[in-house]
């Protein structure tokens, strides 16, 4: 009996959690965010602000946009200077 009773809690617990991800319409894809300079940054202040109301989904996707467009594609090999700095 007291070998049965963590086995049935651990059901328990297993069976409560969520049963679907919830769906978020028309949120828009990291490509199209990153192409869009304007409606990125008003998404960026919003998310500021309440995150909570726009969603996980959404202000991730809006911060994958941000670095994708300060970093570029990460296609663009390290060019140093031809002549080091002088300090």
């Amino acid at each position: 009996m007291k070998k049965s009773i963590p086995f049935l809690l651990a059901v328990l617990l297993a069976a409560c959690g969520p049963s679907e991800a919830p769906k978020q319409a028309n949120v828009p894809t990291v490509d199209e965010l990153a192409a869009d300079p304007a409606r990125l940054k008003e998404l960026r202040q919003q998310c500021k602000i309440d995150r909570a109301a726009l969603g996980e989904v959404l202000c991730n996707r809006v911060a994958e946009a941000t670095r994708k467009r300060f970093y570029g594609d990460g296609k663009t090999p390290y060019t140093p200077s031809e002549t080091p700095p002088k300090f």
